[in-house]
């Protein structure tokens, strides 16, 4: 079969099957450390600008963050609709802190992350992704352990995001997807409050980690919804879950989030209107089929393991 000119020597081969490798090229290597946590890297993609790659895992890219962060944050903020406190748990790149800063209800954005090394980097090679956030007076960034900080912090937030790293064996977060850490956080959210965790691909080949998160996270919350985004640089569209022991909107006015966002927000969305979170919430059937099937449940004793890792590669 025919090939195709290549522009880069340097690529970063990510497993995300046992059939299926996503290989990314990269024009520069921006930074690289081994921390006692995590391999990092920070690289300048040949399609889709800067990116964070954890464990070989890609985290996220300047080309189309705005797919994963906007519908990480906004639906629960939307769901509460003036949101004053948030925590967020991960998020080392600064771009979910950056995003619920947007809103203009928020006194307090607590970021919890457990690798230091990694944020500091991020701060350092990707301030397109943070913009600044690190520096709003209104954000304060914990260097410290999730759960710990959860024991301390009871019906406080008001929003809680868990923006953390995929459940990969190797690294820092896969006890972090299990019904034990949902009820932490259940515990840490001011009443009315909504919880959002990222829950990995949406694809049907892919979806089990996410269809049984879902049902995880329905095992702690009265109500929870599941929705997904289209991330190119993912290889699949991704999925999010929100849990609330409030009602859920699932079929949301979008005159009436648009003007919510005017008035409550300081603009500047791309991807989130009132059009595309009535789209967000009314997801594929087959994956709505899956989570009322599903019957697992991820605890400490048997949390998830996502699939592979990755390397890098020098064609050269």
């Amino acid at each position: 079969m025919p090939g195709a000119e290549l522009s880069s020597d340097l690529w970063i081969n990510e497993y995300v099957s046992p059939h299926d490798i996503y290989q990314h090229g990269v024009e520069e290597l921006l930074f690289y450390k081994r921390t006692p946590f995590q391999e990092m890297f920070i690289v300048r993609s040949g399609l889709f600008g800067k990116a964070l790659v954890l464990d070989g895992k890609w985290q996220s890219c300047e080309g189309d963050e705005f797919l994963y962060h906007e519908p990480l944050v906004h639906v629960a903020c939307i769901q509460h609709g003036s949101p004053r406190k948030v925590l967020v748990l991960g998020g080392g790149e600064g771009a979910t802190v950056r995003e619920a800063l947007r809103w203009r209800s928020v006194e307090k954005v607590v970021m919890v992350d457990i690798d230091g090394e990694v944020v500091d980097a991020c701060i350092q090679h990707l301030p397109e992704m943070h913009q600044g956030a690190f520096e709003d007076e209104r954000t304060e960034l914990v260097i410290g352990d999730a759960l710990h900080y959860l024991d301390q912090h009871e019906n406080e937030w008001d929003v809680i995001i868990s923006d953390l790293s995929d459940p990969i064996e190797e690294g820092p977060s896969f006890a972090l997807f299990t019904k034990e850490y949902f009820e932490k956080c259940k515990r840490a959210l001011a009443p009315g409050g909504y919880f959002v965790v990222q829950a990995g691909p949406v694809a049907p080949p892919r979806a089990a980690l996410h269809v049984r998160l879902a049902n995880t996270v329905a095992a702690v919350f009265t109500h929870i919804h599941s929705y997904g985004s289209p991330l190119a640089s993912y290889a699949s569209p991704w999925g999010f879950v929100i849990g609330s022991q409030e009602p859920i909107d699932t079929r949301p006015d979008p005159a009436t989030v648009d003007a919510l966002l005017q008035a409550r927000t300081t603009g500047g969305l791309r991807m989130i209107d009132g059009v595309a979170l009535l789209g967000l919430m009314n997801g594929p059937k087959y994956l709505r089929e899956a989570i009322a099937a599903e019957t697992q449940v991820y605890t400490q004793a048997a949390p998830p393991r996502f699939f592979g890792k990755g390397v890098r590669v020098d064609a050269r």
